[in-house]
């Protein structure tokens, strides 16, 4: 079999290539192609998945030797690297597409679907990351750790901040996670040890579940009324596109606050800035925008009662680099006939011909 892996700047080739070393693997796929998205900095990185998320895997160009290398292919792995539906069709062996990402808007889902490829994921490269994030900016906010910081460095000793009557520890305050998947339950895991109650609202996950992670399951409408501490951990689509806006924002305690490392869509920029304005809610942390890289007079910035940091919550070593030891094991579950853990287009997957292979 062959494997081509596609790196860049965060994920580099060296680092990509050895998803094909890993266990087995090395023995299954005796030939291996490396290439590299031609971006040289993180802020090239994110012009192109600007584009990708704006024009799908059509809107960059791959690198240029990778339709030569795809040809013969029988599984691609990228990270950002757009695989569209040409490409695909130069692919006369492809069976298997693999991304470094949990988010796939860089391949051409329909196309792979229609040629019988099996595209895999991976939603938990940087889960770990973006909880750990998530819980930083609940204390940063709330400790008003950032703004301490800053007043130190440009405006000296500070002592009054937005919640100075009323700063909260995270012990026995009641959080709300908004979205129960990889990312929501591991936020939830290192919160036990805080002395949190934690409630949960998540359709999409059992009751039981929940339980299992000492969560009380609630409504939505229930989750925005009592909550102390209001964290989003959701997909993007277009049912959940603004699902926090002004209503929700009024149904919140005036004394609560509001945490966002998941999509900017998923909130109404503008209602978020009335709400902290007109005090409808103490506080807010903010990770991700509408717009990105942010203008620098966005309105956020001007407040005082808000924590804002530059789409960082997945940004670490490990997110990037043991992501290929993940797309290994996704891999090896493969090949071996079993269901990998996540799949994007699972109708395909019972009719992948993987007779060639032997373990």
């Amino acid at each position: 079999m062959k494997g081509v892996a596609v790196g860049d700047v965060l994920i580099p080739r060296d680092v990509m290539k050895k998803i094909y070393e890993q266990d087995v693997l090395n023995k299954l796929i005796t030939k291996v192609a490396i290439t590299e998205l031609e971006c040289k900095t993180r802020a090239d990185i994110r012009t192109v998945w600007r584009k990708v998320e704006e024009h799908g895997p059509d809107g960059v160009e791959p690198p240029k030797d990778l339709e030569l290398l795809i040809e013969d292919a029988d599984i691609v792995a990228v990270h950002i690297c757009p695989i569209s539906s040409k490409m695909i069709e130069k692919a006369r062996n492809l069976k298997i597409i693999i991304t470094a990402r949990g988010g796939v808007e860089n391949i051409d889902i329909e196309k792979a679907t229609k040629q019988r490829i099996v595209v895999i994921n991976t939603p938990n490269h940087n889960a770990n990351a973006v909880a750990e994030y998530t819980i930083g900016l609940m204390i940063a906010e709330t400790r008003n750790i950032a703004r301490s910081h800053y007043s130190l460095k440009n405006t000296g000793w500070r002592e009054i901040y937005p919640n100075t009557e009323n700063i909260p520890e995270l012990s026995n305050l009641k959080i709300g996670l908004i979205g129960f998947g990889q990312i929501g339950k591991l936020v939830a895991k290192k919160l036990q040890s805080f002395g949190v109650i934690l409630q949960v609202y998540d359709p999409f996950v059992s009751e039981e579940i929940m339980k299992e992670y000492g969560c009380y399951p609630v409504s939505l409408g229930e989750l925005l009324k009592s909550s102390d501490v209001i964290s989003l951990h959701v997909r993007l689509c277009d049912k959940t596109r603004h699902m926090i806006g002004n209503e929700e924002f009024k149904k919140m305690k005036p004394s609560s606050y509001f945490i966002n490392t998941a999509r900017a869509g998923l909130v109404d920029e503008n209602a978020l800035i009335e709400a902290l304005k007109k005090k409808m809610i103490s506080g807010a942390a903010i990770d991700v925008y509408e717009k990105e890289p942010t203008p620098k007079d966005h309105p956020l910035f001007s407040l005082d009662n808000v924590t804002v940091t530059n789409h960082r919550s997945g940004d670490t070593r490990n997110s990037y680099w043991d992501a290929p030891i993940m797309m290994a094991k996704q891999l090896l579950k493969i090949l071996k006939g079993e269901k990998p853990d996540y799949i994007v287009n699972p109708q395909v997957f019972k009719d992948l011909d993987l007779s060639n292979i032997k373990l």
